[in-house]
């Protein structure tokens, strides 16, 4: 979701909130194209966390529906689609049909009643938020108690981010727990968290891990045009289990469950 324009919405009494807009934004067509690798670790990631049952399952920044193909064959109850994007939303409407809910907002302030949703993905969603303790509070009162949540994060503390802090290629350490606000170009605020960061985030909601996966551990352009991406994902699969306790990965999959 790297390339589409940055709005801001502000809620009331507080600061602006990033948002990711993509209307009329081709990001299918536009943003996946040549990140096959990425594509196949994400679907790697979700395959061994998503729950095999739930009565309502909810997508959050679902967007087109990228991922539906991994959860739409499990069967849930009811599956929802939830996005800022009507544009996305559309599209994934016309893809899936009747398969799927479509349900447009803010995801600071979703529609969705306290413990409505037993499960709940969120993939590459959390680079876009000013306030992540916010989102995740959100997701935790969306979700039912021993509901589970699988939600990405865009890793602050990635083997290439500490080389560039050591040769003094960057100002951001990567070792702080403190989220560090990039500039991406023709873009606006981009944010990366520390582990650590986001897993005392879901300690004080009340959000157990259970789960924890390093993800995308090669994503390299030079990588990907030396080796090809059916090459990187096959090495990718057993190393995201074996990655996980180093927190390796610029995506950092976490399953975790609420206790309370």
């Amino acid at each position: 979701m790297d390339q589409a324009k940055e709005s801001t919405k502000t809620t009331q009494g507080k600061s602006p909130r990033v948002l990711a807009d993509y209307n009329n934004y081709d990001y299918k067509g536009q943003f996946w194209q040549g990140r096959e690798y990425e594509d196949i670790s994400d679907r790697k990631a979700i395959q061994r966390l998503l729950p095999k049952k739930a009565k309502v399952f909810i997508d959050i920044a679902g967007g087109y529906g990228r991922l539906a193909n991994e959860y739409l064959p499990r069967g849930y109850g009811k599956t929802i689609i939830f996005d800022y994007s009507k544009t996305l939303l559309a599209d994934a409407k016309k893809e899936f049909g009747d398969q799927v809910t479509t349900v447009q907002g803010d995801l600071y302030k979703t529609p969705f009643k306290d413990g409505e949703a037993d499960a709940m993905l969120m993939v590459r969603a959390t680079h876009h938020f000013d306030d992540l303790p916010a989102i995740i509070q959100e997701l935790a009162r969306v979700l039912s108690k021993n509901g589970l949540l699988v939600m990405e994060v865009a890793n602050k503390k990635t083997l290439p981010k500490m080389f560039k802090y050591w040769f003094g290629k960057s100002d951001i350490n990567p070792f702080s727990r403190e989220p560090s606000k990039l500039k991406e170009l023709n873009q606006g605020d981009f944010y990366n968290y520390h582990p650590k960061y986001v897993e005392q985030l879901f300690k004080d909601n009340h959000l157990k891990v259970e789960k924890v996966l390093s993800v995308s551990n090669f994503r390299s352009p030079r990588l990907k045009k030396l080796f090809g991406h059916k090459f990187l994902a096959a090495i990718e699969s057993p190393l995201q289990k074996v990655l996980a306790p180093f927190r390796f990965g610029p995506s950092v999959y976490y399953k975790v469950r609420k206790v309370k």
